[in-house]
């Protein structure tokens, strides 16, 4: 992706091990990413409500696949069903490189 920003946002917390949870997932599948840290006071997080409904973090909005969620176990598991080794999305990615 040298040159292109990242397909993946992260809204995200300082120091929230939720967040750091899908972190250090991005970082184990090495998914570039950009962080957008967020307000910490929950009722003035209008820009996560805006992109996922809801003020909750984490949040991604993965740019490539147009899936927007909440919720650190499931964006894990979607980051590692979309982008995972065994990911026939990834496979196709590699192939074509």
């Amino acid at each position: 992706m040298a040159g292109t920003d990242p397909s993946i946002t992260l809204y995200r917390l300082q120091a929230c091990p939720f967040c750091e949870r899908v972190v250090r997932r991005l970082d184990e599948l090495d998914i570039e990413y950009r962080s957008r840290f967020v307000e910490p006071e929950h009722s003035k997080r209008n820009v996560v409500k805006r992109i996922s409904g809801k003020r909750t973090v984490p949040a991604i909005v993965d740019h490539e696949t147009g899936v927007t969620m909440s919720e650190s176990a499931n964006i894990v598991e979607y980051l590692q069903g979309t982008y995972g080794q065994e990911s026939p999305d990834t496979q196709a990615r590699a192939e074509a490189q």
